[in-house]
């Protein structure tokens, strides 16, 4: 929920973020709140270090060893950042390859939101949203920031057609209900994920 405000009322921000709480949901640019500059240093240590892992998975066995790889480390990944960061993290689409990548209905909006703008000429490297969301009557701080396509995703996520057949066999097993084909580079894979209390 997005609020604006005339500038005849120059509430502190801080003020503005406790009376919206009753709303559910504070939408505030990610540099105005002072735990967004933590939650997105955070969110953007995770991926490399995934790249990294199946970039050397890949080298070792090709892509289809890559997505194992990747079922078995990038929530290893996620669990480690958690535990040294105190955010709990996942990663989220709109079209998951794994089943515990569905997102919650809050992140499904910022996930839409994300594919909007980018339709609009946002670059989906910059995406990103920062929230203070009440849930059950707790205050979470929520981020997202979106992961886009790179050139060595394709191999097991770009058009269904220019998979190589061990990759498709492999994900049939895997991922027999895979949504998570069809990308193109640059295009919006899905977003890293993070919450914790307010």
């Amino acid at each position: 929920m997005n609020h604006s405000f005339p500038p005849h009322r120059p509430w502190p921000r801080v003020l503005l973020a406790v009376a919206l709480l009753a709303y559910g949901a504070v939408a505030v640019a990610a540099d105005d709140l002072a735990w967004a500059g933590d939650a997105r240093k955070v969110a953007m240590s995770v991926p490399p270090k995934l790249m990294s892992t199946l970039t050397a998975a890949i080298d070792k066995g090709g892509p289809e060893e890559a997505i194992e790889v990747c079922r078995d480390e990038a929530p290893k990944l996620a669990r480690a950042a958690s535990e040294a960061s105190g955010w709990s993290i996942r990663r989220v689409s709109l079209r998951q390859r794994n089943a515990k990548a569905v997102p919650d209905d809050w992140e499904r909006a910022v996930l839409q939101d994300f594919d909007r703008r980018a339709a609009a000429g946002e670059s989906p490297a910059t995406l990103e949203k920062a929230e203070v969301v009440v849930v059950g009557g707790q205050a979470q701080q929520r981020y997202m920031r979106a992961l886009p396509v790179q050139q060595m995703c394709l191999a097991c996520h770009g058009p269904a057609e220019g998979l190589s057949p061990a990759v498709t066999s492999q994900l049939k097993t895997l991922y027999p209900e895979d949504l998570g084909v069809g990308y193109r580079v640059g295009e919006l894979r899905g977003a890293i994920t993070l919450k914790r209390p307010q």
